[in-house]
């Protein structure tokens, strides 16, 4: 399976089938009660994307701005579950080689998302003993 870049003026919707086609890692199919979840922003609200998400067996949770506001004011401690991915994209465009793309070869491009993963992979672990690294 390959995996494809588009160019930043494709909508995340439009690639919502082949992201969910992609995913390597398949996780065993959970119990009724504890069912596959997928949560997205306002973006996913439309049925073309609820459809695709439901094809892939996920359930969609879709909350606007407004909604996870006012839940936010009513319980100040619960925490968007979306943010995850936010944070994510945050510790990519650090790196600003992949934040300007200066690739023009999409393998290129490709294979500095992998060695961003790798890097912050590796500042996630503990270790026992400061290491220094570039």
């Amino acid at each position: 399976m390959s995996l494809v870049v588009t160019g930043a003026n494709a909508h995340d919707v439009t690639q919502l089938e082949t992201v969910l086609a992609a995913i390597m890692v398949k996780r065993p199919c959970p119990k009724h009660r504890r069912s596959k979840h997928l949560c997205a922003d306002a973006a996913y609200r439309g049925q073309p994307a609820r459809t695709v998400i439901e094809a892939h067996g996920y359930i969609p949770h879709v909350v606007d701005r407004r909604k996870e506001a006012e839940i936010k004011r009513r319980d100040p401690k619960k925490k968007a579950r979306r943010w995850v991915v936010e944070v994510c994209h945050s510790w990519f465009n650090r790196f600003r080689k992949l934040l300007v793309r200066y690739e023009k070869l999409e393998r290129s491009f490709l294979a500095l998302n992998h060695l961003a993963a790798a890097i912050i992979a590796f500042r996630k672990v503990k270790k026992p003993v400061n290491v220094i690294y570039g």
